[in-house]
């Protein structure tokens, strides 16, 4: 048999990557898991995020439990294994020895967007929490085991083409683009995890990507600061995003 493609797409918090979840999951060939590790990281962190006892109770709280999870057999036999992942909930004594299985892929935001969003629920967050440290050092340990750059897709490119982009990502895999991938039904899902009540209303209502629309963001001088200290992260990354598709 063919062996399975098994995805891993790396997120900070608050960009588009449940809905990015939803598209893959919109494709009868591709079974999806939701931020595997974050249990994990509620449990050794002591963060207090909405319904951390409920999260911490829902998944496995073993890192190393998890990785042979993610790189065992696909859920339902499936071809494809999109995995939603958070690059903050990578802790450092997680080895990442087991990316080398996997495909992974980047999706990445401006950070005032994340910011502005991120501490509406965590007013007094700790550059960690973003994820963009995180993110470049997954970045460059991928880079480093295939001896190129991954796949890097921006928020903003996707909202602005989601047909587009999905057929870079998609050429990039070496899988077909499938139309269905653009739209999806309203509502929640069986695989969404337990936080899904606190996180994802927005994309509950959704039923496509939002398009694209430049905000005007104020920051306070703490969202500022925080902002300053992803930017370099996230210029990294960027520079190395998919163009889109015809």
């Amino acid at each position: 048999m063919k062996e399975p493609l098994r995805i891993a797409m790396w997120s900070g918090p608050r960009n588009i990557s449940t809905a990015l979840m939803r598209a893959w999951e919109n494709r009868d060939d591709t079974a999806v898991v939701d931020e595997p590790f974050y249990a994990y990281y509620l449990l050794n962190t002591g963060v207090n995020h909405p319904g951390r006892e409920q999260v911490i109770a829902s998944q496995s709280t073993d890192w190393r439990t998890v990785v042979r999870m993610l790189t065992g057999p696909v859920p339902g036999g499936k071809a494809i294994w999109y995995q939603k992942h958070m690059t903050q909930h990578m802790l450092p004594e997680i080895s990442l020895d087991w990316l080398r299985q996997i495909n992974n892929c980047f999706l990445i935001r401006a950070p005032e967007e994340v910011v502005a969003s991120f501490t509406q629920n965590r007013p007094d967050a700790a550059p960690w929490e973003l994820g963009f440290e995180q993110q470049a050092r997954l970045f460059d340990q991928v880079c480093q085991q295939i001896g190129a750059a991954p796949a890097v897709l921006d928020a903003a490119d996707v909202l602005n083409n989601p047909a587009g982009m999905l057929r870079a990502l998609c050429a990039r895999l070496g899988i077909a683009f499938r139309e269905g991938m653009l739209r999806w039904p309203a509502g929640p899902r069986g695989s969404d995890g337990v936080w899904a009540r606190y996180w994802y209303q927005a994309v509950e209502h959704s039923t496509g990507f939002e398009p694209y629309k430049p905000r005007s963001i104020t920051l306070t001088a703490f969202q500022s600061r925080l902002a300053e200290q992803c930017q370099p992260f996230y210029t990294r990354l960027s520079a190395h995003r998919l163009t889109a598709a015809a």
